[in-house]
């Protein structure tokens, strides 16, 4: 492995560690890369069993051949019976497979499901019925003994003017520092389910997040502490001049801002909405519900939003699913749907039978429970009216529209979608409630990256609503369309 990755080689082998070797278990050119990591070091130290004797220096080791055969031939297939074992006892997990070893099927398990799903796991051998020591990141998942990681990181792609969640290759200085999770419980190995050839293709180092993401909220907050100048803003990690006024025109565009004496401070509004510890078009949302009298739906809406998916989605159930969910769906979008279903939620008490009869994630919906809680606490230190549509679809739809006016698209004549900001190709994801319909302008929460761009969590508005929440944009944007 390479030198510059920046770890002692105290750490990186140990003769006649780990499964007995198998030569020829990989092709030619696809040599999995083995990583061992140190100690018990981190958090959870007195979780699992000892696994393996302490590292030896490889200095002293009269076999380098053989630790070099070993690294060669790992028999990576031979730890997946057990780790689908151990997977069984776990509430979440993470996709584990290699994007770039095409030979290797992966191994098939969910993310933020419940338990309900167990039986669509292979059993491939018996495990004891106990709890198991788990470390979870975002990306990785944590076991005794076992330490897998996925090699995926949020990012969009370049100049695109979008902002999307895609899957990025982690960088090297980053897949060393996942080695340490092998060792959380004691001395352990790292498994890596890709080829070293594509290890060497890795970036040397992460580009830092603020200089991927939005970064209005981040402005928004510099604001509200009152800083002279955030335009030049001495970050550690400088992001480009670009995404600074970027996120500068979007809060402008939410009436956050006003020019003072050649200086940026924030508007009533703006104050209000960096009291909210969200997204600044989602705290707008907050603050213009009460004008549509649908605050208490936005509320819901918001909180469902700033979760991870109540929604339990077995792909081998997929029928039942459906049918089970026909009783939620609105017409008009997810964002109704998921509003239906909370407030069933709510009217049966937050019943987990029911939840596992509709396939419904409790532990998230009460999460959103205790979001929404909080978000109504602020609105009355506020003194925000609290009021409800009842039943009044139509101004829930107008108070999206009038916020999320910048994640629009529109239908065009060839029957695809495009943004209406940017103009760029987009489509509905097959997860929305309106993947076979056609409605004429839309709204949604978030762009995903794939093999296209998705809209998830969309609703149906009136292009002439757009017009009615920012003219002067739009105004801008036909013109420019026009020239």
């Amino acid at each position: 492995m390479p030198e510059e990755a920046g770890f002692p080689p105290a750490k990186r082998f140990r003769p006649g560690s780990g499964p007995p070797s198998r030569a020829g278990s990989f092709p030619p050119g696809r040599q999995v890369v083995m990583l061992l990591t140190a100690g018990s070091g981190g958090r959870g130290g007195g979780g699992g069993r000892r696994q393996q004797p302490p590292l030896a220096q490889p200095s002293a080791s009269p076999y380098p051949e053989a630790v070099e055969l070993q690294r060669r031939s790992l028999p990576i297939f031979q730890a997946r019976g057990q780790l689908l074992a151990q997977l069984r006892n776990l509430d979440n997990a993470v996709l584990i497979g290699s994007p770039f070893f095409t030979g290797h099927p992966g191994v098939p398990h969910w993310a933020g499901g419940d338990r309900s799903h167990e039986q669509d796991v292979p059993r491939h051998c018996k495990a004891p019925p106990r709890r198991l020591p788990c470390d979870a990141g975002p990306s990785s998942i944590c076991l005794p003994a076992l330490c897998t990681a996925a090699p995926s990181l949020p990012r969009g792609p370049k100049d695109s003017g979008l902002e999307v969640l895609a899957v990025q290759r982690v960088s090297k200085t980053q897949a060393w520092q996942r080695t340490g999770r092998a060792g959380r419980e004691d001395s352990g190995i790292c498994y890596r389910l890709y080829t070293e050839d594509e290890f060497e293709k890795f970036d040397k180092m992460t580009v830092p997040e603020i200089q991927r993401c939005n970064l209005a909220s981040v402005m928004l907050q510099l604001l509200a502490m009152k800083v002279p100048n955030v335009l030049t803003f001495d970050f550690m990690s400088k992001p480009s001049p670009d995404h600074i006024q970027a996120a500068i025109a979007q809060l402008d565009l939410l009436g956050a801002l006003e020019h003072k004496d050649d200086q940026l401070t924030l508007t009533p509004m703006g104050r209000k909405m960096a009291a909210f510890p969200l997204e600044p078009k989602f705290a707008k949302t907050i603050l213009m519900s009460p004008k549509f009298h649908c605050t208490e739906e936005i509320l819901t809406i918001v909180s469902l939003l700033s979760v991870d998916s109540v929604l339990h989605n077995p792909p081998s159930r997929r029928e039942e699913v459906q049918g089970v969910r026909k009783k939620f769906i609105s017409s008009e979008g997810d964002h109704m749907t998921l509003l239906n279903i909370y407030r069933t939620f709510k009217n049966l008490g937050g019943n987990k039978d029911w939840c596992k009869e509709n396939f419904v994630n409790s532990k998230n919906m009460m999460l959103v429970a205790e979001v929404r809680a909080q978000l109504r606490d602020i609105c009355l230190k506020m003194s925000m009216p609290i009021a409800s549509s009842r039943g009044d679809v139509e101004s829930v739809r107008r108070c999206l529209a009038h916020s999320l006016f910048m994640s629009t698209a529109e239908l065009q004549p060839d029957g695809t979608y495009a943004t209406t900001d940017t103009h760029q190709p987009v489509a509905i994801h097959p997860s929305s409630v309106l993947f076979h319909c056609k409605p004429a302008c839309v709204v949604y929460t978030e762009l995903l990256y794939t093999n296209k761009c998705y809209m998830r969590d969309l609703c149906v508005i009136d292009a002439e609503w757009l017009y009615e929440a920012a003219p002067e944009h739009f105004r801008r944007k036909l013109r420019t369309a026009r020239n």
